[in-house]
């Protein structure tokens, strides 16, 4: 199965994906952290994909997406962005209503939290 193959196959099958640097539970480099601490941090189900592990996943999310940068998060097969978009859609209460609109469970009280400490 081609790099794109398996990309798609996890983003086609998860309903949130965050291809990073290092896993949800050891993020390998601060870009990454953040986002995988919002999500944890908001309770998100979601998998995570360790493109430091394989160099053609790492080269083909960023062929697949048509964005250079890593970490790259997906919700319900949809390319949402990487750490400043996320971040600036948590701080926005954007991220919320994304996850409401596609039926992502999450945590609205601890969202809320990250908008008070960084206000």
């Amino acid at each position: 199965m081609s790099a794109q193959d398996q990309i798609r196959e996890k983003v086609e099958t998860n309903d949130v994906v965050l291809f990073m640097k290092g896993s949800k539970a050891m993020p390998q480099c601060g870009f990454s952290s953040r986002v995988a601490g919002v999500l944890n941090y908001m309770g998100v189900d979601y998998l995570d994909v360790d493109v430091l592990a394989d160099a053609e996943i790492r080269q083909g999310i960023k062929d697949f997406s048509d964005w250079p940068t890593i970490p790259q998060l997906y919700v319900k097969g949809e390319f949402v962005g990487g750490c400043d978009i996320v971040t600036e859609m948590t701080l926005s209460g954007e991220l919320d209503t994304l996850f409401e609109q596609k039926g992502v469970g999450f945590n609205k009280e601890a969202a809320d939290k990250i908008r008070e400490a960084n206000a």
